[in-house]
Parts: C-alpha cells; structure tokens; sequence
C-alpha cells in the first residue's frame, strides 16, 4: 500500500475521533479530519506551496497512529509519529521539517508573542505545559536556526485557527490528490541549466 493510501486508511479508521484528551483535560470542539481539512484550507488560501499545504494536512497525523478506531487520539510527542511513514513514502524535508517542527513553533510563540499565548484554545494551553512550555533564550535562537522554522511558524498560526465546528472545506480526496502531486514532483530529476 502506498503512503498516500495508508494516510488515506489513518484518517478514515480515525479521523473522526474528537480532539479529547486524558480525563478531565480540556477538548477541542472538532475531529482530526475536521482538524487537518481546516487546516489545509487555510494554508492553500495564504497561497502556500503544495509542500507546506501538505505538511498542513499531516501535521497531526502522529495521533491517529497505534490506537484502536475509538481510542483517544495518542497526543505525546505526535508530531514525530508519521515521520518515518511520510518518508518512506517519499515526502521530502519541506513536507516533514514543518511537522517536526510545530509543536516547537508553539513554544517559540508563546515565547515571543503574548497576543499568541491569549489566543490558545484552553487544550493547546494545557498541551503547552506537557509540551515544554515557553522557549528560553537558547532554545529560541535553536529553533529559529533550523531552515524550516519560518514554515512551521506558519503552519503553527494555521493549526490555532483550524478549530471551527462545522467550517466547510474541500473533501480529504482533494487534498490526497494534493499529496499525489507533492509525490510527483518529488520523484522528477532536477533540472540543470546548460551554459
């Protein structure tokens, strides 16, 4: 099976499951399908590239891996999960870069924007605080060395935002089409200009 069929079987076995986390901990208020559609869609209207509108779509992917169709969505370092997947599959470091990188991109944010932190819905404030929390000094200026940071903090502003009970968005089969071409263009040689 390829990559772009298992992603496919991920977010049919799973997708609806809602955003809830361990008992008593605050729940976002749609489904990880919900979650990445709304996502891919704000990434495509900023007018981001096939790649990062890719990393968009994947970005949680991490937590529909290992659980049983009903079980809670598996949160714990999720954005480091598919990576060997997607790779295998032949996704490139502009899709899997801003992946491994979003979770750090909210830290950086917290970190730097105190409009940013306000905004957070209560389950990203609470995730934050197992996520690391804030980034000191050093950990700020490591984050923004890696080349794809300004990507993840991108697409860590479109995953706040994609939280929008009900929002209409293109169906999953639009963006695996997307993921196929991503795919495409990966496997084509580059070209070389002769002078």
């Amino acid at each position: 099976m390829d990559v772009v069929h298992k992603i496919e079987a991920l977010f049919e076995r799973r997708g609806a499951t809602i955003y809830t986390g361990r008992r008593l901990e605050p729940r976002e208020s749609v489904s990880a399908l919900e979650h990445a559609l709304q996502c891919a869609q704000l990434a495509e209207w900023a007018y981001a590239d096939n790649t990062l509108v890719a990393a968009a779509l994947l970005h949680d992917l991490g937590e529909l891996i290992d659980g049983p169709a009903k079980a809670s969505l598996n949160r714990e370092e999720h954005e480091l999960r598919a990576l060997t997947m997607l790779a295998s599959g032949g996704f490139g470091p502009e899709v899997l870069e801003p992946i491994r990188l979003h979770v750090q991109a909210k830290r950086y944010l917290v970190s730097t924007d105190e409009r940013y932190a306000v905004g957070l819905s209560a389950a990203s404030q609470h995730s934050l605080g197992l996520q690391g929390g804030r980034m000191n000094a050093e950990e700020r200026m490591l984050f923004l060395a890696q080349a794809q940071s300004s990507r993840a903090l991108q697409l860590r502003r479109w995953d706040d935002l994609a939280k929008q009970p009900g929002k209409r968005t293109p169906p999953l089969a639009y963006y695996l089409n997307l993921l196929d071409d991503v795919l495409r263009e990966a496997r084509q040689p580059a070209r070389v200009a002769l002078v």
